[in-house]
């Protein structure tokens, strides 16, 4: 408990205000417009609620952290699509195969020089552009859930909700452990921004329904 000085004769009647500049002695102004009560905290560390109100939520961080992840993946397909732009693609799929030293009879080699014939300059200029503008989303939903605004996990909900479909169909189409495992993180950061969506929720309506305290 913190030592109390008297300032003057007396306390002041009218209240006090504190100062807590030295260290474990609180001080007592006379005139002071705020009254001091023992509700009052008198030590100079910080509550709990004020440590978590400063910190960040780790699973927002984590979530923060995946869409980030996933906006440079972007960003690195927007950069690999505008340098694509006019060059023979069967060239540069060839010499790709030369450099991986890949076995030119085999069925992924065979898939990307069939997909490598359908490739042109207008295209990758969409899959550029797309890209890009999906980068910038990934990194507007990492700034926001890193800062806690509500407007980030609506929007990251609603697109990851929207994704969902889509993954079920590529797992139902062709199995595979990445697939699998995009889909479970997935659904485990829409859960969990439902929690999180939940938890704001329930505490505005206790916050509406605590009254205000008298005066």
């Amino acid at each position: 408990m913190a030592r109390i000085e008297e300032i003057g004769v007396g306390l002041p009647p009218a209240g006090a205000s504190l100062n807590l500049s030295t260290g474990n002695t609180v001080e007592l102004f006379k005139g002071s417009p705020f009254p001091l009560t023992a509700s009052q905290p008198m030590t100079g560390s910080p509550s709990p609620i004020a440590q978590k109100v400063r910190g960040h939520r780790a699973g927002l961080v984590l979530i923060a952290a995946y869409k980030l992840l996933g906006a440079l993946l972007f960003i690195a397909v927007g950069v690999g699509a505008l340098r694509l732009l006019h060059k023979d693609i069967d060239d540069v799929v060839w010499r790709m195969i030369s450099d991986f030293k890949m076995n030119p009879e085999s069925r992924l080699v065979n898939f990307l020089l069939d997909k490598a014939e359908l490739i042109n300059d207008p295209l990758l200029r969409r899959i550029g552009l797309g890209a890009f503008c999906y980068a910038a989303l990934g990194i507007l939903e990492a700034i926001g859930l890193y800062l806690e605004k509500a407007w980030a996990e609506f929007l990251t909900l609603i697109i990851t909700a929207s994704f969902l479909p889509f993954e079920v169909h590529e797992i139902m189409r062709r199995l595979s452990w990445m697939r699998v495992g995009l889909l479970v993180a997935n659904i485990l950061v829409l859960f969990y921004l439902i929690w999180m969506l939940g938890e704001r929720a329930a505490y505005r309506r206790r916050s509406a329904a605590t009254p205000a305290p008298a005066e």
